[in-house]
């Protein structure tokens, strides 16, 4: 190589071609014929590997000017993760108000309160209850179903839309009253609960007492006592608001007997004494239909004990 060019290196012969570009000099056929000779001898001698390591080098430098793929793939990548976040905050969103709508709409029960004054609920079978202060009625959203099912905490007036197939059933605190189609009351107060009817028929029950049956102008109570259920007569007074209570049935069901001679007494206006280590034993009895000394005399056979009587006070006694 180095006997074709005139020049003492390569880098003297590459400047002088240069000075020949930019002084627009012509480049004589001989140094024409050395440059062809120089570029293919250069490139015989360059092997496989110098070759390729060329090609990455210019490759290299041109990896700025072009969109890098693993840039493009990342960025790409992470791009979809965020709309895939975003899509699936939406999705989650949407099907979270969805199932709010659908439990509001269809399955949450509708719930009435009297807060301040009485409040007139009109439920869809035509039935319509009077909530007293304080009051509150859960419906459900099925109702009416076959089985017309109200819940109540509190007091308040039904009146129910006959229907001879489809019963309606008011679960309260402990008991549930069951009518066809009727007018009554429901009063909680405390422990004490009463059912008074004024049209129609109802069956009240509660755990561990027989059902009880009530006609128009009769109230079932408990007294305020666990497993007691009776059923009261109240007939009006002639020219007067007020009404004469009678008992008609009275049963007590593993009641202690401190707390039956409480309703005794009050119920039948009369006193009522007994050894004082008998007040907790368990009672359990159906005084329905006898008279105050009969009913005594029952409950003194249940005791193992005697009645005697003096005045308006029954004692029993060894």
């Amino acid at each position: 190589m180095k006997k074709l060019l005139p020049y003492k290196n390569i880098e003297a012969f590459v400047f002088k071609l240069w000075e020949r570009e930019v002084s627009e000099d012509s480049i004589s056929e001989k140094e024409n014929k050395l440059l062809r000779l120089w570029r293919t001898q250069t490139e015989k001698n360059l092997d496989a590997i110098h070759m390729k390591e060329s090609k990455e080098r210019v490759l290299s430098g041109l990896e700025y000017y072009f969109p890098q793929t693993d840039s493009i793939s990342i960025s790409s990548v992470k791009s979809f993760t965020t709309h895939l976040y975003k899509m699936a905050a939406v999705i989650i969103l949407l099907l979270s108000l969805g199932g709010i709508f659908t439990y509001t709409m269809f399955i949450k029960p509708d719930v009435y309160i009297a807060k301040s004054g009485n409040r007139i609920v009109r439920l869809e079978d035509g039935s319509v209850v009077t909530l007293l202060q304080g009051a509150v009625l859960t419906v459900e959203k099925s109702f009416p179903a076959s089985t017309r099912v109200v819940d109540l905490k509190g007091d308040a007036i039904f009146s129910v839309a006959k229907s001879k197939t489809h019963p309606f059933i008011v679960r309260a605190d402990g008991f549930s009253t069951k009518v066809l189609g009727t007018v009554f009351k429901i009063s909680q107060s405390g422990k004490r609960k009463a059912v008074d009817l004024y049209e129609g028929k109802v069956a009240v029950s509660t755990p561990g007492v027989p059902v009880s049956f009530l006609k128009p102008n009769q109230k079932w109570t408990n007294f305020g006592i666990a497993h007691t259920t009776a059923v009261i007569s109240l007939r009006p007074v002639k020219n007067s608001a007020d009404r004469i209570a009678a008992i008609l049935s009275l049963s007590f069901n593993d009641v202690p007997l401190k707390e039956v001679v409480v309703v005794l007494e009050s119920n039948y206006h009369t006193k009522v004494q007994y050894p004082k280590e008998a007040e907790d034993k368990k009672i359990t009895a159906d005084f329905t239909g006898g008279t105050v000394g009969e009913n005594i005399e029952s409950l003194a056979f249940i005791l193992g004990l005697e009645v005697q009587k003096k005045e308006n006070t029954y004692i029993l006694k060894k």
